[in-house]
């Protein structure tokens, strides 16, 4: 449904004249006043694809707990605990620790180095405001302004086009097709397709490659096609083959140790009688068939895999992903645009 709202809205833009589209913006040729436009950067927030939020130490180091072999390990340090084994619990819970300890770190600095990189790229516009052209961040471009686009200018946002002359756009983010496509300034009524396929809309994330051209903002940051996109890769989640392959073994080991402690618990149960040496000792049993230090030597080895990637220039923000990067026996890529002319 929302789907179906959000084309109707395109090709309303592309079917109503320039005219039509400034009234219905309250904009003008001439632009936005200053006052006007910092209102709706207020009223519509930073023209950014994904919103950053500040994540406190706390939020990032307790996802690392959600780890099978870390919550094993933590669930016998509690039973030894509980069952006066303290120094077997300490143990127990400082090899957990440890674990998550070593991932935090690594994944904490890697953020932090993604963040340096981009406070240092600030890419900027130009926009008609109050009938005087200047340069403004990206970010701070509201629905409404007027858009002046050059050749090699970044599309700030999702435009519709008022006026071009020879214009080219590629738009090989959006729609993977590496040759540019001509953008006109008249409007048309469109009877099908999709939305990239509009000939008088300029999306967000796609960039001009020859002519000139006056376009009127009309949606930014996570309303527009790019932040879409962004938006639904930022949301999904997915286990790589590592994290597969740990779970499944973690729960192998865990069905293999229950049977044998609960075969044990049972035999010395009949043999001795009472209830609490029998469980101490299979407790004892269930301590000694967890491989205590394989967290902790997956971590460091994949944080081993970081650094040494990090040498290379290459930021690794989640450890797990070095283990499929290593794997990796062929990597297949689009051909046209990315080997013959470096570009993805």
């Amino acid at each position: 449904m929302n789907n179906s709202k959000n084309t109707q809205a395109w090709f309303y833009y592309a079917a109503s004249s320039g005219d039509d589209i400034l009234k219905n913006l309250h904009t003008s040729p001439d632009g936005l006043p200053e006052n006007e436009a910092k209102d709706r950067l207020k009223e519509y927030g930073y023209n950014e694809t994904a919103k950053k939020r500040k994540r406190t130490v706390l939020f990032l180091i307790l996802p690392k707990f959600i780890n099978p072999l870390v919550i094993v390990l933590l669930i016998v340090a509690g039973f030894s605990f509980f069952f006066g084994q303290k120094i077997s619990a300490f143990l127990v819970g400082l090899m957990a620790a440890s674990s998550v300890l070593f991932s935090f770190i690594q994944e904490y600095r890697a953020g932090k180095e993604a963040e340096k990189l981009s406070e240092m790229v600030h890419s900027t516009a130009t926009v008609i405001r109050k009938g005087r052209r200047q340069e403004i961040k990206i970010r701070e471009i509201v629905p409404g302004d007027i858009v002046d686009l050059y050749a090699g200018d970044m599309i700030p946002a999702d435009l519709r086009i008022i006026s071009a002359k020879d214009l080219f756009i590629n738009q090989a983010s959006l729609t993977g097709e590496s040759l540019p496509v001509e953008k006109f300034a008249a409007s048309f009524e469109p009877k099908n397709g999709s939305i990239p396929e509009l000939t008088n809309i300029a999306f967000m994330g796609s960039s001009v490659v020859s002519g000139t051209a006056l376009a009127v903002v009309v949606k930014t940051g996570i309303s527009t096609q790019f932040g879409e996109i962004s938006r639904r890769l930022t949301t999904m989640r997915i286990n790589t083959s590592f994290d597969k392959g740990i779970n499944d073994f973690t729960w192998a080991m865990i069905r293999a140790m229950f049977f044998m402690v609960l075969f044990i618990f049972a035999v010395n149960l009949l043999r001795r009688g009472s209830l609490i040496e029998p469980l101490l000792f299979s407790l004892g049993v269930a301590v000694g068939l967890i491989p205590q230090m394989l967290p902790m030597i997956v971590t460091i080895n994949l944080s081993k895999g970081a650094i040494a990637m990090s040498k290379k220039k290459v930021i690794v923000k989640r450890l797990n992903s070095i283990q499929n990067f290593g794997a990796m026996d062929v990597l297949c890529t689009d051909k046209t645009g990315t080997l013959t002319m470096d570009r993805i």
